[in-house]
């Protein structure tokens, strides 16, 4: 009995062994179908360069549907203006400050939808950003810093001094997503503590709590730039308060081996894509240049400086 029961598991196992094959070189037009949120009647893109077939939209889930539901408000009017643009299915653009320079920074951050502080490739500090933001506070541009990392402390002083939101580099893995989150958002939904007044005093208004408020106001975004981010990206996309992915386009680069103009790295990039889709986030890529003339363009919402000629 028990020399039956082993063969027929055998025979099993052989068989799956041989149909895993053929399940793995599925045609590729298949992705994006009513299971996968491509919605009834939904046409897949297709890639022009790459072998993978970004995965259908379905109107009734479109970018970044997830963020909202995550809101403790979804219909809350919101002061980070370029969350609120996102929202309305826009793109944003922004662009780098990465040495302290009030007059520089008072002067750029009227006509951009966030200013990226630099904090990952510069020695600017956090009392310097501070200083500027405090140079010219309620300029019309996002206040956001890319980290140096995703640690705690690090979190509790960006979000102390009032940023709106966080750009967390070289994120490799879920738990790594989930700390940005977490450590950036008050509780009930976080762990962020209550600090000291420059963030409240900046952005308390008539009418506007800010400890009630910032919940909503806060933009989470991770940066995807190595192969291990892609196989886990839809891992780190889900984690509840990522906002964006965005691709780290040079480092993404570095770390592939694949030109940016190759089949391999828009592979790559669609597989990323994807997976944001799938969770309800935003997608990007820091070069500006996917915002045009790219097969994945009309889907790359937040970027790293300012729009290319169209």
């Amino acid at each position: 009995m028990r020399r039956a029961l082993f063969g027929g598991a055998l025979l099993l196992a052989v068989l799956s062994a041989a149909a895993w094959p053929q399940a793995q070189q599925a045609p590729a037009g298949r992705q994006g179908g009513a299971g996968r949120g491509g919605g009834a009647g939904a046409q897949p893109v297709q890639h022009a360069n790459g072998t993978l077939t970004p995965m259908a939209l379905d109107p009734g889930r479109p970018w970044g549907w997830a963020t909202k539901a995550y809101m403790e408000n979804p219909n809350r009017k919101l002061y980070n203006k370029a969350k609120a643009k996102l929202l309305s299915g826009a793109q944003v653009f922004s662009f780098t400050q990465s040495t302290f320079n009030p007059e520089q920074y008072c002067q750029y951050a009227p006509h951009y939808d966030y200013t990226w502080f630099e904090m990952q490739h510069s020695t600017l500090r956090f009392d310097q950003v501070q200083s500027m933001m405090a140079a010219c506070p309620l300029t019309g541009a996002t206040p956001m810093i890319r980290m140096p990392d995703a640690l705690e402390a690090n979190i509790q002083k960006a979000t102390d001094l009032g940023v709106l939101g966080i750009i967390v580099p070289t994120v490799d893995d879920a738990l790594e997503a989930r700390d940005a989150a977490r450590f950036s958002r008050f509780p009930p939904f976080g762990r962020r503590s209550v600090g000291g007044g420059a963030a409240s005093q900046l952005w308390t208004q008539p009418g506007v709590n800010y400890r009630a408020t910032i919940n909503d106001n806060m933009l989470v975004v991770v940066m995807i730039e190595t192969q291990e981010a892609v196989k886990n990206a839809l891992e780190i996309a889900s984690q509840p308060g990522v906002d964006v992915v965005i691709i780290g386009n040079a480092d993404f680069e570095s770390f592939s081996g694949f030109p940016p103009n190759s089949a391999g790295y828009l592979d790559l990039q669609t597989r990323v894509r994807n997976a944001t889709y799938l969770a309800g986030k935003f997608w990007g890529n820091a070069n500006p240049g996917f915002a045009r003339n790219n097969p994945l363009a009309a889907d790359s919402r937040f970027h790293l400086g300012v729009p290319p000629e169209k």
